[in-house]
This record gives C-alpha cells, sequence and structure tokens, in this order.
C-alpha cells in the first residue's frame, strides 16, 4: 500500500517540481522509443509505464496550481 504525505509548497516550488518531472518524462518516452525501434518490448513496457505515472502525478500537481 502507498504511503501519503503531504506537502506544503509555495506556487514556484510546485513549478519547479513539474518542470522537473517534465524533463524526466521526456527521457522515459525517448527511452521507450529507442526500445521500440530495438523491438525491445520489455523496455518499451517498462519506459511508458514510468512515463504514464510521471504523466498522471504532473496531471495532478498541476491541477492544484491551478
Amino acid at each position: 500500500m502507498d504511503k501519503t504525505i503531504k506537502l506544503t509548497l509555495s506556487e514556484d516550488e510546485g513549478e519547479m517540481i513539474v518542470d522537473a518531472l517534465e524533463v524526466d518524462l521526456e527521457g522515459y518516452l525517448e527511452s521507450a522509443k529507442e526500445a521500440r525501434g530495438n523491438n525491445n518490448r520489455a523496455d518499451v513496457e517498462t519506459f511508458t509505464e514510468a512515463a504514464d505515472r510521471i504523466a498522471k502525478l504532473i496531471a495532478k500537481i498541476r491541477a492544484k496550481l491551478d
């Protein structure tokens, strides 16, 4: 079971986290693309799952910033 944590951040700090996550997301998407090119299905699945989880987290944080 995932543990829930609560943080108090300024809007600027939230934006910084989103920016960092977007860079991470781009890396995973690029890795998935390369894995597809190498026909490495296991890596495609792993990188795609990571990218999806990061995208959901970005959306969750953005919802709090808007």
